[in-house]
């Protein structure tokens, strides 16, 4: 199944709130024809385009290819959330990776963080500070004063506020949590303005951007001397480097990558503004997610909408009523707002990996991957593509730290990883609703 086409019409942002509130960008041209390159980068959500920015900002003649519209991906419907750190934990990468390792991959995703942001300034997109982390069991609780104290210690970062439980719910008023954590150096945005800004900047650096332009082969040079071809619907690129940054839309263009990351789909609702019930909702501007494996999380608009996201789905089809879907969860943490009407539900498709860090690759001698963000993308994307950008012009020190390490293909491979994701989530959701 070519999840490209599954579940959108082609060229049509999804029913979002923030497809209806997005800033204004022109359509950029269709691929046609044969054209020439230094770079070609497949797919314009925050990866490829911050490598075309930057790519474009050194000199390098880049083309973007995009199948449907700029941000059109995970890019422009997630939850905006600039989470700090990797997707694992510091104990985690330093039992991976060990702890020099684990200090420069917390090292970059405080660049991921500082990039991102500023991207957003010069783009005009406003971050509002701060993530709420919300734990449900009083072991999370413990873990979590044990990783404040050791990113301290160990990693120069103390921004983290624990919370027992009623401070945490003065801040999320929700009986559904027993205490929880402030991050106050990250923070959220309007994820599809940061992809469209990103694209204005990149084109006004020269990158050449084409929409609707679905790549469904790439040539890759093997000898020296030799030029990469990618082929679209309508014409080609001819170029010396690819940058392949279409995460869970990759489909079959590389399948040493389609083995090792797994799309996935995820789902929001926005509400109509809640006007005063929304002190009742958050009693500040933040975001939060919980602990739950299939993570809740949620945030207010500045017109006072709740933008939540929740629910889990088995099926590469988005289910008939998405809205329904993700009312469940939603008034499991706040059951006070059965009566509120949902005026926004969409779904999008995100990719995850069997060890919940993004797989770095190069499928060729002058091809680079990043993708498999696993929920933890806005930033991380964003650092990708300058690192992959920094890559091609020969300075691979950041992209080959994230591709050392281990990245495992999911047990048989891109064939047999569907079903088997199946009974994962089945049973993961089911220790989420026991309690577990």
């Amino acid at each position: 199944m070519n999840l490209l086409f599954s579940n959108d019409r082609l060229g049509e942002y999804p029913p979002s709130l923030y497809a209806e509130t997005r800033d204004t960008l022109p359509p950029f041209p269709a691929q046609l024809g044969e054209e020439r390159a230094d770079v070609v980068v497949v797919g314009a959500g925050y990866t490829g385009l911050s490598a075309a920015l930057h790519l474009a900002e050194a000199g390098r003649d880049v083309v973007v290819l995009e199948a449907h519209r700029v941000g059109f991906g995970a890019s422009g419907r997630n939850g905006g959330q600039i989470g700090s750190g990797q997707r694992l934990e510091v104990d985690e990468l330093e039992r991976m990776a060990g702890r020099e390792a684990a200090r420069r991959l917390w090292d970059m995703a405080e660049e991921a963080k500082r990039l991102t942001r500023d991207l957003a300034s010069r783009a005009g997109v406003p971050v509002a500070d701060g993530i709420a982390h919300a734990f449900r069991k009083p072991a999370e609780f413990d873990h979590a004063r044990a990783m404040i104290e050791r990113l301290a210690r160990d990693y120069g970062y103390d921004r983290i506020e624990l919370m027992e439980r009623g401070a945490f719910r003065a801040l999320v008023p929700s009986d559904r949590y027993i205490a929880g954590e402030l991050d106050h150096g990250a923070g959220h945005l309007h994820p599809l303005n940061l992809a469209i800004g990103m694209a204005r900047l990149a084109d006004a650096a020269g990158a050449k951007i084409r929409e609707l332009s679905h790549v469904h082969h790439i040539r890759h040079a093997i000898r020296a001397g030799e030029k990469t071809v990618v082929q679209t619907a309508r014409g080609r690129v001819i170029c010396d480097h690819v940058i392949l940054a279409a995460n869970g839309y990759l489909g079959n263009l590389d399948n040493h990558v389609a083995a090792r990351v797994m799309p996935i789909n995820n789902f929001i609702v926005a509400t109509e503004p809640l006007g005063a019930r929304q002190a009742g909702v958050l009693t500040r501007p933040i975001g939060v997610h919980d602990t739950k494996f299939v993570v809740n999380y949620w945030r207010l608009d500045t017109e006072g909408r709740l933008i939540f996201g929740g629910g889990e789905n088995v099926s590469y089809r988005f289910p008939p009523d998405i809205a329904a879907k993700v009312r469940k969860p939603l008034l499991e943490i706040y059951p006070g707002l059965a009566d509120v009407k949902l005026t926004h539900a969409w779904g999008g498709t995100l990719a995850i990996t069997m060890n919940r860090m993004p797989c770095f690759a190069r499928p060729a001698p002058n091809c680079l991957s990043a993708s498999g963000y696993s929920g933890h993308g806005l930033a991380l994307a964003t650092l990708a593509g300058w690192l992959m950008a920094k890559a091609v012009q020969g300075q691979s020190e950041g992209f080959d730290t994230m591709a050392a390490l281990p990245s495992p293909p999911f047990p048989g491979g891109a064939a047999l990883r569907w079903p088997l994701l199946v009974a994962g989530m089945s049973w993961y959701s089911l220790r989420d609703r026991l309690g577990f």
